[in-house]
C-alpha cells in the first residue's frame, strides 16, 4: 500500500462523511415554478412560495437553484413549458392554476408535481379524489363554499336576482364553479346568466353582453377574467352593475368585496407543502389540502361607482378596506 495516498483517502472519506450528515436544507435543491399567466393573485401565489421556502431554510441563489415561466394565457405554451421544466429534472416543479398543472401531471409521472390556486383537482383530473394519491402529485386547492359567496352578493346587492358570471368555457375550475351556481342559485331564489370568454380580450364584450340582463356579475378564480379584470371594472362602473369578486386581490383593482383566500397565504401553504418534498417526503404520500383562511375585503368607492351603498355593517366585519 502507498501510504502517501492515505490522508488523500481520508479526506475523501472525510467529505463523504460531511455530506452524508449535512442537513437537507444545506444541500443544493432546485424548483421550478409556472403559472398559465401573470396577474396579481397568481403572483402572490408564486412570492408566497418563495418566501416560505426561504422560511424552511432553501433560498434562491445560494442553497436553491429557482427558475419560474408565464404561460401568458397560452396553453400551448404551458405544454411547451412543462416539457422545459420535466427535461430540466428538478426536485419539484409547482404549478398555478389549472391548466398549467394539467399540462404538467400530462407529462410527467415521475418530477414531484405540487399545483397550486387550483379549484376542483379532482374535477380537472389532477388526482382521483383528496386522499394521498401515492402519484408523484399533491398540492392546494383554493376551492370556495359557493353558499358563501352568495351569502356576501347578497349583502353588496340586497334585491339581486340575477347573477351574471363571465367565464372561460375551457378553463376546467371554471366549468365546475359555473356548473355548481346552476344547482345552488335556484335555491336561493336566483338564476344565473353566463357570458363566454375564452381569450383574455373576450372579458370585456363578454360583461358588456350582461348589461340589461344582471343585477350583479361574480366573479371566480377564472384566469382570463382576472387577468382583464379592468376591462370588467369599466363595463361595471359605465353600466352600473355591482362586481363581487371571489379573490381579495380584485377588490384592490375594482371589485367591490370579496371574501376569498389571500392567495399570499395560499402561496405560503403551498410553499409548506414543497419544503416537505424537497426534506425528502414523497408527493403522493401528502394529501392535498384546501386554504382555509378566509378574509373579507370591501372597497367602498368601488361601490360608489358601481351604484351600490355598502352597509356600515359590512364595512366593520371587514378583515380590509381598500381606499
Amino acid at each position: 500500500m502507498n501510504m502517501k495516498k492515505m490522508p488523500w483517502m481520508s479526506l475523501g472519506a472525510l467529505a463523504l462523511a460531511v455530506a452524508a450528515v449535512a442537513p437537507a436544507s444545506a444541500q443544493q435543491k432546485s424548483v421550478a415554478v409556472t403559472a398559465i399567466v401573470e396577474h396579481p393573485a397568481l403572483d402572490s401565489v408564486r412570492d408566497g412560495v418563495q418566501a416560505a421556502l426561504k422560511e424552511a431554510g432553501f433560498e434562491a441563489g445560494k442553497n436553491l437553484q429557482w427558475q419560474y415561466q408565464s404561460a401568458q394565457g397560452n396553453t400551448g405554451t404551458a405544454a411547451q413549458i412543462a416539457r422545459k421544466f420535466i427535461g430540466d429534472k428538478p426536485d419539484a416543479i409547482v404549478a398555478i392554476a389549472t391548466p398549467s398543472a394539467q399540462a404538467v401531471i400530462a407529462a410527467t409521472k415521475t418530477v414531484p408535481v405540487v399545483f397550486s390556486a387550483v379549484t376542483d383537482p379532482v374535477a380537472a383530473k389532477l388526482v382521483k379524489n383528496w386522499e394521498p394519491s401515492h402519484t408523484n402529485v399533491t398540492g392546494v386547492s383554493d376551492l370556495l363554499a359557493l353558499d358563501k359567496q352568495m351569502d356576501l352578493v347578497k349583502q353588496v346587492v340586497p334585491g339581486a336576482k340575477r347573477v351574471g358570471v363571465v367565464y372561460n368555457p375551457g378553463e376546467a375550475n371554471s366549468v365546475v364553479v359555473v356548473k355548481q351556481l346552476q344547482t345552488l342559485l335556484p335555491k336561493l331564489g336566483m338564476t344565473l346568466v353566463e357570458a363566454a370568454a375564452p381569450r383574455s380580450v373576450d372579458v370585456s364584450s363578454a360583461a358588456r353582453s350582461l348589461i340589461g340582463k344582471v343585477d350583479v356579475i361574480y366573479t371566480s378564480t377564472d384566469n382570463n377574467v382576472v387577468s382583464a379584470y379592468e376591462a370588467l371594472v369599466k363595463v361595471g362602473q359605465d353600466a352600473k352593475i355591482p362586481l363581487v369578486a371571489s379573490d381579495t386581490d380584485s377588490v384592490k383593482r375594482g371589485a367591490i368585496a370579496a371574501f376569498g383566500i389571500n392567495y399570499r397565504d395560499l402561496g405560503e401553504q403551498t410553499g409548506r407543502m414543497v419544503a416537505r418534498i424537497l426534506k425528502g417526503e414523497k408527493p403522493g404520500d401528502i394529501k392535498p389540502e384546501i386554504s382555509t383562511k378566509m378574509e373579507l375585503f370591501v372597497n367602498p368607492g368601488a361601490a360608489e361607482k358601481q351604484g351600490v351603498k355598502l352597509s356600515d355593517a359590512l364595512v366593520k366585519s371587514a378583515a380590509q378596506v381598500v381606499q
